[in-house]
């Protein structure tokens, strides 16, 4: 994976002051040189820039961007993050339609497929990605995001310039853009935070390339346009037939996403998900008398301190240690302590330029940066509980009747801090019930569908739109900070595509929750493994954690500089810190609860003195 940036403008001149934009796009790289620590390259045309930090995957000699080709005496440049995973397959295409290759790079694939089909090439790529394409030929530039948002792009426009990056601290590199936060930031920040509008890069006039996106900049302005949408349709699949074609997709993307010229690990946490990706990749590396590396997260004396509740029914290591010995991997266990976790927020803030999942980031943040000192690739377990219907909303009737997001159902939470004035500005439910409203109108429908099947579609809906491109975020992120490259198999949109229109007593046969998964799974596993009840991702249950957390929120209550108390009510934050929390009644998601909102309050506070940020509350 990388880091791109870089601008165009149909009507600037960029060579005629050629030493001045290069700076520009050698500090947009710079600031994005954790995405990309194994090299950084610039190329700077007539009327646009492209910079690079590449982390060298595929091709580790010939694959340095940006990268040139030439036809007929134009040029066409690519700046690309990503990996694409049906490389050969459009090389052998193209090849076949005259066109010639110098390297072995799945860049250069993308790059000639652009130059013999156009932009709609990107319809053909499997794989996940954002890239930058300028085309002197029509003196355009192009970016493309995949389907499922696994990679970022961020833009911002100005008159008739456009201005993009990886990330938005790589916008904040060129002259004369600030970070601010007006008043739809402020509320994606308290009312929605962590998650985001589509599209929204929550400051001021930032925006994210959609997932599915491509968006093309030339003398005739800016035209975005959608390459790839849900579709509702019957399905004609008996049962059988379902859990084969769910079997031969899931390991097909798990098999083509190992491709790499560096050795590959995998995420374990004993759960079915982690595991069926560890299995498959562990049979595979057996026939080539290869041993996979696994690791597995936890926090120190967490088996101390755990309590099981409806959302985190148990731990992970005791089956981690079962799946471990059924892979023969070589597994290493990484744990995490309360200090390290609380530091580590602030590196988490610095990973998204946003406040994030609090500790549930900024430990997985950790336990990357550890994973990189021993791989630079890793397959992941994420996505499949939104794609098969895993999280607790799609089963509980509370969740399924709310009308609103069923992980964010009582605003309340979210306001316990907040000053009554602010709150009121916010004007909280009016924003999040339109966001909501938007995204529902949007779901695919299919006009057969009963009301039942019509209300999990639109569940399934909003968890594939918010839910599961939060924790998309939260991986491209936290990895990439140490330039670790985390690919996420059941993200693959042939498996989104499918699995959409199989209903939902296929998915749960039986009332078993995934119940199409662990049959497509069968064989694989162990039983105790695949029939595993869904516990989610561990975070610590010390309550001298929460201390060090509360300890750290009142001194910024003492502090008269702090940025975030303009926001917070001091009795409220004292009355919250004095009444224990309830570890089982998170605010948002599965996790976040009352410590995760001491992290979150801390993370908004170093994000606004960090950035510097002007916030406009008029």
């Amino acid at each position: 994976m990388c880091g791109i940036a870089g601008f165009f403008n149909p009507y600037e001149h960029y060579l005629t002051n050629k030493d001045y934009h290069s700076s520009i796009l050698a500090s947009m790289a710079g600031v994005q040189s954790h995405r990309g620590p194994d090299d950084q390259g610039l190329w700077l045309g007539e009327h646009t820039g492209l910079s690079h930090a590449r982390l060298s995957i595929i091709d580790l000699a010939g694959g340095r961007q940006p990268m040139l080709k030439a036809r007929e005496g134009q040029t066409f440049a690519i700046a690309y993050n990503g990996e694409l995973y049906n490389t050969e397959e459009l090389r052998r295409e193209l090849i076949s339609c005259g066109q010639t290759f110098q390297t072995s790079s799945d860049t250069e694939v993308i790059l000639t497929g652009y130059m013999e089909y156009g932009p709609d090439f990107v319809t053909k790529l499997n794989g996940i990605f954002a890239f930058a394409i300028a085309d002197t030929a029509r003196d355009q530039l192009c970016l493309f995001r995949d389907r499922a948002g696994v990679k970022p792009l961020f833009y911002t426009v100005r008159e008739n310039e456009i201005i993009f990056a990886s990330e938005p601290k790589g916008l904040f590199a060129f002259p004369g853009i600030r970070p601010e936060l007006d008043k739809q930031g402020l509320n994606e920040i308290f009312s929605l935070g962590p998650a985001r509008t589509p599209g929204c890069g929550v400051f001021k006039d930032v925006k994210e390339l959609l997932p599915g996106h491509l968006l093309c900049c030339s003398r005739d302005g800016i035209r975005l346009s959608g390459y790839w949408k849900l579709e509702s349709r019957p399905h004609m699949d008996s049962y059988r037939e379902t859990v084969e074609k769910t079997s031969f997709l899931v390991t097909d993307s798990i098999e083509r996403q190992m491709v790499s010229d560096v050795p590959i690990c995998t995420f374990l946490s004993g759960g079915v998900d982690s595991s069926l990706v560890s299995a498959v990749c562990a049979n595979a590396l057996r026939k080539q008398g290869k041993r996979l590396t696994t690791y597995s997260f936890d926090f120190i004396d967490n088996d101390r301190y755990f309590k099981a509740s409806s959302f985190q029914p148990s731990q992970d290591r005791p089956f981690v240690e079962e799946m471990a010995a059924f892979l023969q991997s070589d597994h290493h266990y990484l744990e995490c302590s309360s200090l390290v976790q609380a530091d580590r927020l602030y590196d988490s803030v610095l990973a998204h330029d946003l406040p994030a999942m609090g500790d549930i980031d900024s430990s997985m943040l950790h336990f990357c940066s550890m994973v990189k000192e021993h791989n630079k690739v890793a397959l992941t377990g994420e996505c499949a509980d939104e794609i098969f219907g895993g999280y607790p909303w799609f089963h509980r009737e509370e969740c399924f009747q709310a009308h609103t997001f069923p992980w964010t159902m009582d605003l309340s939470a979210r306001k316990v801090l907040l000053k009554d004035d602010f709150a009121a500005y916010l004007d909280m439910e009016s924003y999040v019930q339109h966001a909501y409203d938007q995204s529902l109108a949007e779901t695919p429908r299919l006009p057969e569908d009963t009301a039942t099947e019509a209300r999990r579609r639109e569940i399934a809906w909003l968890n594939l739109r918010w839910f599961m491109q939060t924790l998309l975020n939260r991986m491209d992120r936290a990895s990439m900070y140490s330039g670790l490259e985390a690919r996420v198999p059941f993200a693959d949109h042939r498996i989104i595509e499918y699995l959409w229109n199989v209903p939902w007593d296929m998915k749960t046969k039986d009332g078993v929750v995934k119940s199409l998964l662990r049959q497509s799974a069968k064989g694989l596993l162990p039983e105790g493994i695949l029939f595993r009840r869904k516990s989610p991702y561990p975070k610590t249950y010390d309550r001298n954690y929460e201390a060090l957390l509360a300890a750290r929120v009142r001194e910024l209550m003492d502090d008269s500089s702090s940025p975030v108390m303009e926001f917070l009510d001091p009795g409220k934050i004292e009355r919250f810190l004095k009444d224990p929390s309830d570890y089982g009644k998170p605010w948002y998601g599965q996790l976040m609860a009352g410590p995760q909102m001491l992290a979150y309050v801390l993370q908004i506070d170093f994000w606004l003195r960090k950035y510097q940020i002007n916030v406009i509350t008029k």
